[in-house]
Order: C-alpha cells, then sequence, then structure tokens
C-alpha cells in the first residue's frame, strides 16, 4: 500500500508540472550574403528556445535549386526568384535582412573608405578596360592618393551567387558597355578576374592578395579587416558603405508592388544612398510535406523580425522595416498549409 500511494502521489506532482516542448533543428541553406547575421541569430535563438537552426552558407544558386529539391527547410537568397517560377514550385518568397555589397581592394597604404570609385570606373575595371591602379580614370576620382603603377588583379565569384546578381544587376544599370556585353545573373561570363567561392573566398583572396578588387558583403569586409572603397551613387555624391547608406536606398522601396516581394535595390536615388544595396530572400515551401517545419522556420524568423534587430544593427545589417514585417507575418498566415 505504501509504494501504490507514493507512485499515485508522485504521479500527480508530475501532471501538475508544466509540459516542455520538444526542441527541434530546422536546416537552411543559400546565401553568403547573409550568412553571418543568420549565424548570431541561431546562436541567439538556441540559447532562447534551445532550437537549433543549421544554416550553410553555399550561394544563391545552391539555396534555390535546394529548396526546390526539398532538401532543406528553407532556401536563402539574394536574386530575387521571378513570380513564374514562385508558383510553378509553389514557394512563398519574403525578404529578411538589407545589407550592402562593398568593392574590397588590397592596396598598399590605402585605408578603409579612401579610394573612391564611380559605377563606370567599377564597370570598366571588371571589363578587363582599366588595368593598371594609376589609370587616368581612377587617379581622376582620387588625385590626393599614392596609386601604383601595378597592374589590377579582378576577383569575381565563383559560384551562382546572389552578390554577384546584385553586383552584376548595378553594373548594368549604370554601364551600358556592360549590359551589352556581359549582363547580369548570378553567374555571368566574367571578361577577366580569378574566381572565389562565397563572400568568404573573395574575402580571403583580397586579404592574402596585393593590388587585388573584389566585391564581398559588408560585414565579411568589416569582419576580415578588408579595406572597402566609397562609392559615387545615382545623385553623383561620393557615399561610405553605412547603415544609414543602405537604409537610405531602401527608403522607398516598393515591397508590396514588387512580385514575391522581390525587390532590387541597387542604384536607387538619393543623395545619402549606397549603390549597391540589396535584400536577401528566404524561400519556403507553401504546401510542404512537413508543415510543421514549415511553421518552425516561420517560428525563427518571427523572432528574428521581433528579437534580432540589435544583432542586425550591430553587424551593420539593416532589419526589415515593421510595415513590411506585418506584410510577411500576414503572408505567413494566408499562403502557408497548417
Amino acid at each position: 500500500m505504501r509504494t501504490i500511494k507514493k507512485t499515485v502521489i508522485l504521479g500527480t506532482i508530475l501532471s501538475a508540472l508544466p509540459v516542455v516542448s520538444q526542441a527541434y533543428s530546422i536546416t537552411g541553406a543559400g546565401a553568403s550574403f547573409p550568412y553571418p547575421i543568420y549565424a548570431k541569430w541561431a546562436s541567439l535563438y538556441e540559447k532562447e528556445t534551445g532550437n537549433k537552426v543549421n544554416y550553410q552558407s553555399i550561394g544563391s544558386g545552391g539555396g534555390q535549386q535546394q529548396i526546390i529539391a526539398k532538401t532543406i527547410d528553407f532556401g536563402a537568397s539574394d536574386d530575387p526568384m521571378k513570380a513564374d517560377l514562385l508558383q510553378q514550385h509553389q514557394l512563398l518568397q519574403f525578404p529578411a535582412i538589407i545589407g550592402g555589397t562593398v568593392p574590397v581592394v588590397n592596396l598598399p597604404g590605402i585605408k578603409a573608405g579612401e579610394l573612391k570609385l564611380s559605377g563606370d570606373v567599377l564597370a570598366r575595371i571588371y571589363l578587363g578596360k582599366i588595368t593598371k591602379w594609376n589609370d587616368p580614370a581612377i587617379l581622376s576620382l582620387n588625385p590626393s592618393l599614392p596609386l601604383p603603377e601595378k597592374n589590377i588583379i579582378v576577383i569575381h565569384r565563383s559560384d551562382g551567387s546572389g552578390t554577384t546578381f546584385g553586383f552584376t544587376n548595378y553594373l548594368s544599370k549604370v554601364s551600358s558597355d556592360w549590359k551589352t556585353t556581359v549582363g547580369e545573373g548570378k553567374s555571368v561570363k566574367w571578361p577577366t578576374g580569378q574566381g572565389g567561392k562565397g563572400n568568404e573566398g573573395i574575402a580571403a583572396y583580397v586579404r592574402q592578395m596585393k593590388y587585388t578588387i573584389g566585391y564581398v558583403e559588408y560585414a565579411y569586409a568589416k569582419q576580415n579587416q578588408l579595406a572597402w572603397t566609397a562609392m559615387q551613387n545615382q545623385a553623383g555624391k561620393t557615399v561610405q558603405p553605412t547603415k544609414e547608406s543602405f537604409m537610405a536606398a531602401a527608403g522607398n522601396a516598393k515591397w508590396n508592388e514588387s512580385a514575391g516581394m522581390g525587390v532590387v535595390l541597387t542604384n536607387e536615388a538619393g543623395e545619402q544612398s549606397w549603390p549597391i544595396t540589396a535584400a536577401s530572400f528566404i524561400l519556403i515551401h507553401k504546401n510542404s510535406d512537413k508543415p510543421e517545419t514549415t511553421q518552425n522556420v516561420v517560428k525563427f524568423f518571427d523572432w528574428a523580425f521581433t528579437k534580432g534587430q540589435s544583432a542586425a544593427t550591430e553587424l551593420d545589417y539593416v532589419p526589415i522595416p515593421e510595415t513590411v514585417v506585418k506584410t510577411i507575418q500576414g503572408k505567413w498566415q494566408t499562403e502557408l498549409k497548417k
């Protein structure tokens, strides 16, 4: 009898305890542009909730391919997927973060923000038409800098990349020569230079090799202590890459009017606008075979939108505006299989 009474008492105590939900793990892959903030969010989210988010930086092309193949729970791309493809694969797309792509250089004696470039000069460098650092076109923008008579070593992405899409989209807007001979895309036929994989690969090349130029997301430039360039924007003003200049470029974006919310933020108007600003997007299946897993992805990004803002600004990203977040949350409610 004594044993039975103890069992009954223990059962009563256990039934009164709160039910602890099972921790979950979700997987994503794609763009390297947002990797620093996704990694930071994942770490903070696990500490707060016990749930894990595993994200692989494989490039936007890989992110789109893997979410279509259903080998991951969410894909990430800086090249927004077109409306017909979203419809074909029954995908929901929404922006998650805004940041800036910056040209970076390794020039002895040149510090971050000192070298000034225009879109036309940048295009001619990547076309292989400006080959020396002391070319008159560069000197005219930087008359007081000690630019060497050295060959420019051009570095570009070797993988399918949303950062490349934004970079080549910008060059196509500011250079008719670039638009007609190379064009835009996640992958292009580069006229010159050598390739590095991911933002990480380009950052490593530029850090290790003198006289190089590459392009990376701003957080990679800061983390790797690379010398980014100032840029002349559409208004003709020379601006530095900052949260404020990224925000200025994103300020007039018409998210709701764009199919799949796929806004491209390059060469935006405004005296303060950084010219190679970009949003990064998340892709999830509307009618997932694992709706609970999709809802867990939604929980993570809902947490990021509400609690991850300060972490984003610390890494010099711009959080998605609150009005846009409300639109995204509405789409989660109406378009996803429960």
